[in-house]
């Protein structure tokens, strides 16, 4: 049992081709994964519900012929229903759910021959962008244990980057897949808003920020997944124009000479790691060098501004997913069913009136009008992914003194004198100063994508970040083939698969 040795020097469409080549058996494959998910699962804690039975019944039963026929597969454990599967959201309210119905986007990834193997890690409701839930304990970076993957898609990039499966499923409401893909050393594009499908039980996630797709070692293989994918679902809240080709053309196609505008000053003017500067500006000189136009500027947007709109959706959310749970677990919600930190974030989100919700959620709007009058001049905005390289696990979670106060808000209600006091406008400098960078494509709606160019002196990656145009991936398809061409980081493998 797995003894194809060269499993993970191959990305999913060459495991594909080889089962296609009838050089090896969909079964074969499928050994090797599991042999390889047993042997270092325990070290990353990376999938967290394996069902290896349920995906041999599938290769048995016949795999459609696609793409991906063949190819092991693992999802995240948020949003992404499989029928008879539980779907936890990291939560301990929800380890007991389990789907009756694929939503839409399983149900494509199945059709393409995907072999799903399991469901990874994410943090509790995916609010974090580190991976450490009570329910499921941390996840660690295959590049270095000590250090998180990043979040909230972190099972399935540490997943990936341990070689386990080729490709895995995150979502991304305000970096969730760039964010982990930046430390893990991976290729995470978030899709245009609308491109992938939310149904058939939701519509437009945390007010349409919230789009799913892949972490990939390949920039072809998020290509091939996006065509698999992409297309609206019935009742979708957005329709969008369809793409001229498909992204796997497109990832053969020569960018042309693109105009690039790069910055690395975060947006709430906090500290940001030289590393990371140093990604963007290594990023630029290769740009140049490769026949672009790149040049120092930034939106005229009021980042700050920004990070409270986005805090306001973000509480806002969490006090109706608490709500959500009264009919789940079939009495009145307690406390004690979510972790400390969610429960005062929802109380938080009660403390909001309806007309302060409305204004910061306009600022989406405005900030997409600036950024569409950016791209008049640019084809591209440039940027750290992230504002620090991976951090240590534990390092974000409440200290001490804080969990004492978590304690007494949530215990005597609190919500209205917290966010009185202030602290609201703390926690959201707070909480996106590690990760300023990515919120905005969420707000706008536009594509963006994290490309792994540079490590730290240490061996920690740092990815950079590249937006475009609402609606064109095929530019970042078609820059992300060529970047990967010029610098590769395919065989660049973390010491739990070196």
């Amino acid at each position: 049992m797995g003894n194809f040795k060269e499993y993970d020097q191959y990305d999913g469409l060459g495991l594909a081709a080889l089962v296609r080549e009838k050089e090896l058996s969909p079964t074969e494959i499928y050994e090797t994964a599991i042999d390889r998910i047993e042997r270092v699962n325990p070290r990353i804690n990376a999938v967290t519900t394996p069902i290896f039975d349920l995906a041999r019944k599938e290769i048995e039963k016949g795999l459609p012929e696609g793409p991906f026929t063949g190819v092991p597969f693992l999802l995240k454990d948020l949003i992404a229903a499989y029928a008879g599967v539980p779907l936890t959201g990291g939560s301990r309210a929800y380890r007991d759910y389990i789907p009756a119905e694929d939503c839409e986007l399983v149900k494509r990834l199945k059709r393409v021959g995907l072999v799903i193997m399991g469901k990874t890690n994410c943090p509790e409701f995916g609010l974090m962008g580190v991976t450490e839930p009570e329910l499921h304990g941390p996840t660690r970076n295959p590049w270095n244990y000590d250090h998180t993957p990043g979040g909230s898609s972190g099972g399935s990039a540490a997943a990936v980057a341990g070689g386990m499966v080729p490709v895995a499923t995150g979502g991304d409401g305000g970096g969730s897949l760039r964010i982990p893909a930046s430390c893990c050393a991976l290729f995470g594009l978030k899709p245009t808003r609308g491109r992938n499908p939310t149904g058939p039980e939701h519509g437009a996630i945390w007010q349409g920020a919230v789009v799913e797709h892949v972490l990939s070692r390949s920039v072809r293989d998020s290509a091939a997944v996006l065509d698999a994918t992409c297309g609206t679902d019935v009742g979708a809240p957005y329709v969008i124009p369809v793409p001229e080709r498909p992204y796997l053309e497109e990832v053969a196609r020569d960018p042309g000479a693109l105009r690039i505008a790069f910055n690395t000053v975060s947006p709430l003017g906090t500290e940001v790691h030289p590393e990371c500067v140093r990604a963007v500006e290594a990023a630029a000189k290769l740009l140049e060098a490769l026949g672009h136009s790149v040049e120092e500027n930034r939106p005229d947007i009021d980042g700050t501004a920004l990070a409270q709109s986005y805090l306001a959706m973000y509480m806002a959310e969490i006090a109706a997913d608490i709500e959500e749970l009264t009919p789940l677990l079939g009495r009145r919600v307690r406390k004690d069913d979510v972790e400390a930190l969610t429960w005062t974030l929802g109380l938080l989100g009660r403390t909001f009136s309806a007309g302060y919700f409305v204004k910061q959620m306009r600022q989406w709007g405005t900030a997409a009008r600036v950024m569409g009058r950016f791209h008049e001049t640019y084809d591209l905005y440039l940027t750290p992914t992230v504002a620090y390289p991976p951090v240590r696990i534990g390092e974000l979670q409440p200290k001490p003194a804080e969990r004492a106060l978590l304690t007494v808000v949530n215990t005597l209600g609190l919500g209205k004198l917290l966010q009185l006091s202030g602290i609201t406008d703390k926690l959201a400098v707070k909480n996106l100063s590690k990760t300023p960078f990515t919120q905005l494509a969420n707000f706008t709606g536009q594509p963006a994508m994290s490309v792994p160019l540079h490590w730290t002196e240490e061996g920690l990656p740092c990815g950079v970040h590249f937006m475009a145009r609402f609606g064109d991936e095929a530019t970042l398809f078609r820059l992300a083939a060529q970047l990967e061409q010029a610098k590769p980081w395919f065989d660049r493998r973390p010491p739990v698969v070196a």
